[in-house]
């Protein structure tokens, strides 16, 4: 048994820096409703700036950061277009339909990575008796598909389609920090052909809470309001945006450390017979893996097992696990968890 617990299930998991803490307990406040929050807005305009974008507004979570841009691009009674494993179609309880109205019309891939050809058929033709498409999401890093990644070129090919039928794009970003780190270049290159961009401060970049949603300044002029329409207007929230920029100095140039340790943990499963996994479609920090038919536990088994030795994973039905690295994982915790992983399974 270990002395702490590898907490392998999420980068949701990470604790705030010390760095964090004492900005936010010295943090400049005032009310961000009114716009009056200095930290708030030097978070803003250094997200904006980082993304190539005009403006950028801060909101609670990556969730209420797609609605609100879903709810901005789109009209009641539309169609969103998004990969069959996204975000925005799985994890977040419905909220388009609830709150615009809209419909996702979901592509299946087989490696979480839309096809410009598989966008342009599911596009719907202009007439009275169809429902209208508004809107392209796309996510990169794509989280259900072990943290793959869309390159520039493919974001652009994607783009180009959704603009020859005159729709906007929104690219859940919550992750796309990791993606950059991947291919070696900026957010603000993947992002340069989406009109709204949403990344997470909370998950791989350690902060407690947030994330922003940045585009143009009539859009995130628009945004603001429904972000208040949707319970968003935190007032005093400089104390949270603290942490954010701390994030953005401290940990977001580090992340490539955790795609480096993403890799090694998947090298090592992937020697574990009864185990299915390709290290080589592992390109961020998040790292799936199924069990064989054959394999002696369950998913949930072996999570369970797991977690009496002192190591966290998230089972995902019958067969699959999820593990994903983070800045709180080291070296000697990767190694330790690819040995726990094999004792379970031996």
């Amino acid at each position: 048994m270990i002395n702490r617990p590898i907490d392998l299930r999420s980068d949701t998991v990470t604790q705030p820096t010390q760095a964090m803490r004492e900005a936010m307990a010295a943090a400049e406040v005032g009310d961000d409703v009114y716009g009056e929050d200095p930290t708030i807005n030097r978070l803003e305009e250094a997200a904006a700036e980082l993304m190539g974008k005009e403006a950028a507004v801060f909101v609670p979570s990556g969730t209420m950061g797609n609605q609100i841009a879903i709810h901005v691009h789109t009209q009641p009674g539309t169609e969103v277009i998004a990969e069959a494993g996204s975000h925005i179609f799985n994890f977040e309880m419905g909220a388009m339909a609830a709150l615009s109205g809209t419909l996702p019309r979901p592509i299946s891939t087989s490696e979480g990575i839309l096809d410009p050809e598989q966008v342009e058929v599911a596009i719907q033709p202009p007439a009275g008796y169809r429902t209208p498409t508004a809107l392209l999401v796309l996510e990169n890093s794509h989280n259900l598909a072990g943290g793959r990644v869309m390159d520039r070129e493919r974001m652009a090919e994607l783009a180009a389609v959704a603009r020859r039928h005159g729709l906007p794009v929104h690219l859940d970003g919550a992750r796309i920090h990791n993606a950059a780190a991947h291919l070696g270049t900026t957010a603000a290159e993947l992002a340069a052909d989406c009109d709204t961009v949403m990344f997470c401060l909370s998950k791989g970049l350690a902060a407690p809470v947030g994330s922003l949603l940045a585009g143009s300044t009539k859009t995130i002029e628009h945004a603001r309001r429904v972000r208040k329409m949707f319970g968003g207007g935190m007032r005093q929230a400089g104390i949270l945006a603290a942490a954010g920029l701390v994030a953005l100095e401290e940990v977001l140039p580090r992340l490539a450390e955790d795609n480096r340790r993403g890799r090694a943990l998947a090298d090592g499963i992937a020697q574990v017979p009864g185990i299915d996994l390709d290290p080589v479609t592992v390109e961020t920090n998040i790292v799936f893996f199924r069990l064989s038919p054959s394999a002696p536990r369950t998913a949930p088994e072996l999570s369970s097992g797991l977690a009496e030795q002192g190591v966290l994973a998230h089972s995902l039905g019958h067969d699959s696990i999820r593990m994903v690295t983070h800045y709180q994982i080291s070296d000697e915790d990767v190694e330790t968890a690819v040995d726990a992983v094999r004792q379970m399974m031996t």
